[in-house]
């Protein structure tokens, strides 16, 4: 099995990939950090990984997307794509650029790549994509509508495109996690709801082998995330 992991350095990616190696999969890691990929990189062997190719890049340089899909080759198995920024909406509510290279990141970038795969995926008529979404794509509210319009554009699009990949039996798996105490979250205050990333990579794993559609992880933010949408507007003020 060849795995390809865009953002392979990122906090739930890493769990990820743990897994896979552990299983003796082949893995495709790309990521910006040259120095965490290194360390990721000698861990995946440790654990069992067969093989384990690396690609350096800022993954919001979109001329830089052919090439990385190119260097994964076509007979990968599973992709996931896990990068992102969870920008501190309080310091980009007045910064217009800020908001538009958040959004870009988290979307257009995420976009550029998944079609791309897609179209590798479809022509050989086999595999998974998994995408990192998030429950903030749910409803747009006040603390992160910056990220979660991203992930609502994220959502809407693998909708979409699943059905189209369908036909080809291909899979498009859309995670999409609560609150997971990773890097991302660093200035976040921590309460109960929050869960370990490795929770969150298994998850991931039963939901690329069950090849579902849109996945919560934990399944209670399914729940979590129907009462706020089914809340009044006036009362969506957090």
């Amino acid at each position: 099995m060849k795995v390809a992991i865009i953002g392979a350095t990122s906090g739930i990616a890493k769990e990820v990939a743990k897994i896979y190696a552990a299983r003796g999969a082949a893995l495709f890691l790309v990521a910006r950090d040259g120095e965490k990929l290194d360390s990721v990189e000698r861990d995946l062997r440790a654990r069992g990984a067969q093989q384990v190719e690396r690609y350096l890049a800022d993954l919001s340089d979109l001329s830089l997307h052919d090439a990385i899909v190119s260097a994964a080759g076509s007979a990968v198995d599973v992709v996931l794509v896990a990068h992102g920024v969870l920008p501190e909406q309080s310091k980009v509510d007045n910064d217009a650029q800020a908001q538009v290279e958040a959004f870009e990141l988290n979307a257009t970038s995420v976009i550029s790549l998944v079609a791309r795969f897609a179209t590798v995926m479809e022509a050989q008529r086999s595999g998974v994509i998994a995408v990192i979404g998030s429950v903030a794509g749910d409803r747009g509210r006040r603390s992160n509508y910056v990220y979660g319009s991203a992930k609502a554009a994220v959502h809407a699009y693998c909708d979409g495109l699943r059905s189209r990949l369908s036909a080809a039996g291909v899979s498009l798996v859309l995670i999409k996690p609560g609150w997971v105490d990773t890097p991302m979250t660093i200035r976040s205050k921590k309460n109960a709801l929050y869960v370990h990333p490795e929770a969150i990579a298994r998850g991931i794993e039963k939901a690329i082998e069950r090849r579902s559609a849109t996945v919560y992880l934990p399944g209670y933010w399914r729940w979590i995330s129907l009462l706020v949408r089914l809340l009044p507007a006036r009362l969506v003020r957090f």
